[in-house]
């Protein structure tokens, strides 16, 4: 059986058609799990909510992202740790369609599942067993630590599942010892250059096989766009989670 793991959409649904399509194509994953943060960042919140709650093969977590902005849509206690994105976060908040804010609201942060008599964990990021229904005010995940084997079993100790899949910290993690996989495929809606990483695993019975995968897709559109928008911190973000392609080269293409 094959399944398909995505994380960090951040509102790019440019990026995530290009590794549905990319999906859909190979004919042989049965499920897709999105690991949170569908939103923020990327300005393209409703497109990308509308494509993956209309789809009946995915399977989706929160990230602290939708919780943060899901807190403002519901005049719930805002996280103070976010307090510097807090007008980006708004800004998506009055941007969202209302009929998403109860589905977001019934997603979980954990899933739990077994295959080929193989435990996997699906999470956003680390969260201590006492802070999992901690409010995202009093920032329930863990602190991010640099990618690494050691930081991963020292983070995820105490966990006994043989894949550990999460997402949270935008570069790529794939590790393991002889007992636990522990992947993040990578941010799919922020990167560097148009491409959108994703993962396919594999369940066999001796294991879990793993290959990470690039969807290359046209950017130029989702990039310009944010100044068409004026979306609330746009120059910090194109710095910062899209490497700066926002430059006059760029602008005369």
């Amino acid at each position: 059986m094959k399944f398909a793991v995505i994380t960090d959409v951040h509102g790019n649904a440019r990026a995530l058609e290009a590794v549905l399509a990319d999906i859909d194509a190979a004919g042989d994953v049965e499920r897709i799990y999105c690991l949170g943060d569908m939103i923020a960042i990327g300005h393209e919140t409703n497109e990308v909510l509308g494509i993956l709650f209309g789809r009946d093969d995915v399977s989706m977590i929160t990230g602290n992202h939708d919780e943060a902005v899901l807190a403002l849509a519901a005049g719930r206690d805002y996280p103070r740790s976010h307090l510097h994105v807090l007008a980006h976060h708004q800004w998506i908040a009055d941007n969202l369609a209302p009929a998403f804010i109860d589905k977001l609201e019934e997603l979980p942060r954990i899933i739990r599942e077994e295959f080929s008599g193989h435990r996997v964990l699906f999470t956003h990021y680390h969260i201590e067993e006492r802070k999992v229904e901690a409010p995202i005010s009093e920032d329930p995940f863990s602190q991010i630590v640099e990618p690494g084997l050691g930081n991963a079993e020292k983070m995820f100790s105490g966990h006994g599942e043989s894949l550990i899949c999460f997402g949270h910290h935008h570069p790529q993690h794939f590790f393991h010892n002889d007992r636990t996989i522990y992947l993040n495929p990578g941010a799919l809606g922020c990167n560097h250059k148009p491409e959108a990483p994703y993962a396919i695993v594999e369940a066999k019975a001796e294991g879990f096989e793993v290959e990470i995968k690039q969807a290359v897709y046209d950017n130029k559109a989702f990039l310009e766009a944010y100044e068409t928008l004026q979306v609330p911190e746009r120059d910090f973000i194109l710095r910062i989670f899209h490497g700066g392609q926002m430059d006059a080269s760029f602008k005369r293409r």
